[in-house]
């Protein structure tokens, strides 16, 4: 048994303002039988939304998640600049330096995210969406190519790829050092394809930890990656 990546949740102080602009920078329609609040439909052959779920948490450091848009030309590299900053954007800094081919902006709640530039080979045909990058070890890799049955595409010096049997968005950890917990971030949500509990079983024995807030009010049960990164098991659906 597998779990499928049915989400990837922001935690948002505002879950319909975030989720207008990621709309409005991904040209994503909102779900109409959204399972937890505010989702977007994300059309990526991968197959997961993107959820907006309300939280108190305050972001205090950069994110361990972020997305890498891809462009098809330089043109089109500065359309989704433009775009997301006429949204709300705005440029951040961390640490590409002034000659960074790619565009470091955050969203309007300081999610940051890459507009990466025309022909990077890494992530041709993967979509708008070409990236879900981590900040992760090479064992929290191996744990969700496990977690998702999705398989390793790269895995050297200490860096990791995974990606859907379908295609679509790469999910990849660029290795040690470990960033700080940012306080607010984006996160996981699955669905087993079968019972909650024996999935939840299976999890743990790969190295997820049970969290001591245990179910949510939708009946998710939480968990954390061998990274300490929490994510969810949603009920079978």
């Amino acid at each position: 048994m597998t779990s499928r990546l049915i989400a990837l949740s922001f935690d948002s102080h505002q879950p319909e303002r975030l989720a207008h602009f990621w709309s409005g920078v991904l040209g994503l329609e909102k779900a109409d039988d959204s399972y937890d609040g505010v989702s977007l439909i994300s059309g990526n052959d991968a197959g997961y939304r993107l959820g907006f779920r309300p939280t108190e948490a305050q972001k205090v450091a950069q994110n361990r998640l972020h997305f890498d848009l891809t462009s098809s030309s330089p043109e089109d590299q500065q359309e989704t600049v433009v775009r997301a900053l006429d949204l709300g954007a705005q440029h951040a800094d961390v640490g590409q330096g002034p000659d960074a081919p790619h565009v470091v902006l955050a969203d309007p709640e300081g999610n940051e995210f890459c507009v990466i530039e025309p022909g990077n080979s890494f992530l041709a045909g993967c979509g708008f969406i070409g990236a879900l990058a981590c900040d992760g070890s090479q064992a929290v890799g191996y744990f969700w190519s496990e977690a998702l049955g999705w398989p390793l595409v790269w895995d050297q010096d200490g860096e990791t790829a995974i990606q859907s049997p379908n295609g679509g968005t790469k999910i990849t950890w660029g290795g040690p050092p470990l960033m700080p917990d940012p306080g607010k971030d984006l996160h996981f949500d699955l669905a087993p394809d079968g019972d909650q509990q024996a999935e939840v079983e299976r999890l743990l024995s790969l190295g997820a930890k049970r969290l001591d807030s245990a179910h949510g009010e939708d009946g998710a049960v939480l968990l954390a990656d061998p990274d300490g990164n929490e994510f969810r098991v949603l009920t079978h659906r």
